[in-house]
């Protein structure tokens, strides 16, 4: 099953180490609904399980690992904003519906999805369009320029998505995902337009 996320190599995972920046939207991204019974929030380290849990329902072939989210989770906020979409029931518990993170990188001229993913038991809700929408406001709010992405070339649910959203489709990168060797979609969009 194809998952639905740009899929790029945490910066832990890439060796780019961490980065610094200005802090971001708290309250933006910290519990607005996104529609009845779902709740945008930070990603804290409790939530890894059933990120892992989402990971590796949706991404067999190429899953991140405890430690590359744990990582990426433990950032600074000033360069990593990872945010967890949650169904709320009735009864007050939650599950995890789709997560997704983003790179702030030095300088404030540009940021990178890194990952958005949505369970399949939610597609077609707006989730994965309210994640993108929070972390591309998030970089605006941070004075980027321009955000960046790469998806899966077999991966149209997302490629429709990022379209729909403003990205342009920019370049390839061969045989970027591992070990399927599927290219990888670079998108760009400019947030000064």
């Amino acid at each position: 099953m194809i998952g639905w996320r740009a899929r790029r190599a945490p910066a832990s995972a890439a060796g780019t180490g961490g980065l610094a920046g200005p802090a971001g939207p708290a309250g933006r991204a910290g519990g607005p609904a996104v529609r009845p019974g779902v709740r945008l929030r930070r990603m804290v380290p409790a939530d890894l399980t059933n990120v892992l849990a989402l990971e590796d329902e949706l991404f067999p072939d190429d899953p991140w690992t405890a430690q590359m989210f744990a990582d990426e989770v433990a950032q600074p906020p000033g360069s990593r904003l990872y945010l967890v979409a949650d169904t709320v029931a009735a009864d007050g518990g939650h599950a995890t519906a789709g997560y997704a993170g983003m790179m702030f990188v030095p300088g404030g001229s540009q940021a990178d999805v890194l990952t958005i993913a949505v369970s399949a038991s939610w597609w077609g809700r707006g989730i994965g369009s309210a994640l993108l929408g929070a972390l591309i406001q998030a970089a605006r709010d941070r004075g980027c320029a321009e955000v960046f992405l790469e998806v899966r070339e077999d991966n149209p649910r997302a490629r429709g998505l990022y379209l729909r959203r403003g990205f342009q489709e920019i370049g390839v990168r061969r045989g970027y995902y591992q070990p399927s060797g599927v290219d990888a979609i670079v998108m760009r969009k400019d947030l000064l337009r």
